[in-house]
């Protein structure tokens, strides 16, 4: 339960990495990333700190995307789970449940964390930005969902270096998701495999998306 509630931050939540041009504020390297990386991958680490303050829920795992419209964030620990945007179709893999929930790919970004990651660079469409300051050593953006259905109220992302370091996503539930990322590489050749996603033979499929609907 606790990778499932993950998961929905993680449509991020899959990304944001590598711009380019040291000392910009936050909102300049954001632009930078926006106009000058197509492609990215490499490692997170996310914590979930409930309204409630009970003890932050962690996990972690390894990213790749390219824009538009195709990521796979695979978490690791402490269970395994997989999701992948193949440019149409969402695909969350459940390896405990032998289970996939499927979701057409437009309905599943809208204004969240995955329209910055698999969307275009009008990000502006979908929030409203502006500098945020300087915290922790990071330049960070604050964004704001444009859209009343956003499952967000917010999304802080923390820059330095040109690079992304880190994202706070603020839900509507009064939960608070920490990503941290690392060891990114920006551009990289990444084979088209990573973005198709075939249902695992007996797996249970669900959704309003389908196996026809996957990339090829």
């Amino acid at each position: 339960m606790m990778i499932r509630k993950m998961s929905c931050a993680a449509l991020g939540l899959v990304a944001l990495l590598s711009a380019g041009a040291a000392r910009a504020d936050g909102l300049a390297q954001l632009k930078q990333f926006m106009e000058g990386t197509r492609a990215a991958k490499g490692t997170f680490t996310q914590q979930v700190f409930a309204k409630s303050g009970h003890k932050p829920q962690q996990a972690g795992g390894t990213f790749a995307f390219s824009r538009p419209g195709k990521f796979r964030w695979v978490y690791d620990k402490p269970y395994a789970q997989v999701l992948v945007g193949d440019g149409r179709t969402l695909w969350a893999f459940d390896p405990e449940l032998n289970q996939v929930t499927t979701k057409k790919l437009g309905q599943a970004l809208g204004s969240s964390p995955a329209a910055i990651l698999a969307g275009d660079n009008a990000l502006e469409r979908s929030f409203v930005l502006k500098d945020a300051g300087v915290a922790d050593g990071l330049e960070w953006v604050e964004a704001t969902p444009k859209g009343e259905d956003s499952s967000f109220e917010r999304i802080r992302l923390g820059l330095s270096g040109g690079q992304l370091r880190a994202m706070l996503l603020f839900d509507n539930f009064g939960q608070t998701t920490s990503v941290q990322f690392s060891q990114i590489e920006r551009n990289p050749a990444l084979d088209a495999a990573l973005f198709h996603f075939v249902p695992p033979k007996g797996a249970d499929v669900v959704g309003d998306g389908s196996p026809a609907g996957a990339a090829r």
